[in-house]
């Protein structure tokens, strides 16, 4: 099922359920979501596949995005990018997450002394969303900035955050993701529940090429005071980090890392 597939469905799925839901608004905010680092430039027909929604739709919406400050249209190249206002309210949901704050210091200090990739996401639907990223000195670290989106069912981070989400929120995103994954969802799910099993044993789970051949990760969960759940994870290509490395160093030490964040926000 494409996204624009499944975006049509949830959208018909809540204006149904709840009359107070208004179609218009998430059809505009829908429209925001479609733009992603390496696809910041899009026309109406790329809206369009990319949401579901029919081209006059997508025409009208544009417009109005436009005309208050949400995006920009380049004439030449007859295609939209988020504008400044998008900008503001980015800022202004990072801010509202003050365990980067916390965080930050405690990631750049493993990023550097491991030499890899460690970074802070949320949920966003089928994904993790970056909310942080600290990178080591080498070159061959994941380069991945802030609003990078990565899989929830396939990555470490992903994985870490449907080891500790309540029961009755895995199992609605394991019925989202079997919708979205068909056939590949049974090796798909053998994945997630493997690393559920892992995070209970170990404390952490690790995702073995499963997002990408050449990478390796390992990732742990944090519940926040007040319950939202977030993910840390750290990885790198899989010829530098084994599976010894990953058991031995990285699950161990992000372990350790996240349970020093947790202290900190404890004494707030």
């Amino acid at each position: 099922m494409s996204r624009g597939a499944v975006v049509n469905e949830t959208t018909k799925k809540t204006e149904k359920k709840n009359r107070n839901f208004v179609t218009a608004l998430a059809r505009g905010l829908e429209i925001l979501r479609a733009f992603e680092p390496g696809h910041t430039m899009l026309g109406n027909q790329e809206l369009a596949e990319r949401t579901g929604l029919p081209r006059p739709t997508i025409s009208r919406l544009t417009y109005t995005l436009t005309e208050l400050g949400y995006l920009t249209y380049n004439p030449r190249l007859a295609k939209y990018s988020p504008a400044a206002g998008v900008l503001a309210l980015g800022y202004a949901c990072l801010a509202s997450f003050g365990i980067r704050q916390v965080a930050k210091p405690l990631m750049e200090e493993l990023a550097q002394e491991l030499d890899i990739s460690v970074a802070l996401g949320t949920r966003d639907r089928l994904q993790m969303i970056y909310l942080e990223n600290c990178q080591g000195q080498g070159a061959l670290t994941l380069r991945l900035d802030v609003g990078s989106r990565i899989p929830l069912a396939t990555t470490a981070m992903g994985r870490a955050l449907l080891a500790v989400v309540p029961d009755v929120e895995r199992a609605y995103l394991m019925e989202r993701m079997q919708r979205h994954y068909k056939d590949k969802w049974p090796e798909v799910k053998a994945g997630i529940e493997a690393a559920v099993e892992e995070y209970r044993t170990r404390g952490y789970v690790s995702s073995r090429g499963d997002w990408s051949p050449d990478v390796n990760a390992v990732g742990v969960p944090l519940v926040l005071p007040d319950s939202t759940v977030v993910a840390f994870n750290c990885g790198g290509p899989s010829f530098l980090l084994d599976q010894q490395r990953l058991d031995e160093e990285l699950g161990p030490k992000l372990r350790q890392m996240v349970n020093n964040v947790r202290n900190i926000l404890s004494r707030m």
